[in-house]
């Protein structure tokens, strides 16, 4: 039995405990895991945002890894809102309530931070 096609694009948040501890997102696009080292993780609150550090596209298999060194923090399936060459708007859909947030090029490299404005919670 095969499994049935994934009909949205998935994410993996990953706990990484080596070389230190720090978190990466992946999200699905292309037929591979865009991929950004969280050194903080995810941002939690408006107006704190976190230095994204981008890394090799990772193969999708890395949607379900694990080892001695890399949990699965959260997983789930993403949407792009928005997109231009400065700044990506995505809602992560995962364990928990939906979140938008925003990854933006600034003169000091990448930064994602938790939007302002949160989609409604789905009943």
């Amino acid at each position: 039995m095969t499994a049935a096609p994934r009909t949205r694009p998935a994410f993996v948040l990953h706990d990484h405990r080596r070389p230190r501890p720090h978190y990466d997102l992946r999200l699905e696009e292309g037929g591979v895991l865009r991929s950004w080292a969280l050194p903080r993780g995810l941002p939690t609150q408006v107006g704190q945002p976190r230095l994204a550090i981008a890394v090799p596209d990772h193969d999708l298999d890395h949607l379900t890894f694990t080892d001695e060194t890399k949990s699965i923090a959260d997983t789930g399936w993403w949407e792009l809102e928005d997109r231009d060459e400065h700044r990506t708007v995505l809602v992560l859909h995962g364990r928990g309530v939906p979140v938008r947030y925003a990854l933006v090029t600034t003169d000091r490299g990448l930064l994602l931070s938790r939007t302002e404005e949160q989609p409604a919670a789905s009943a």
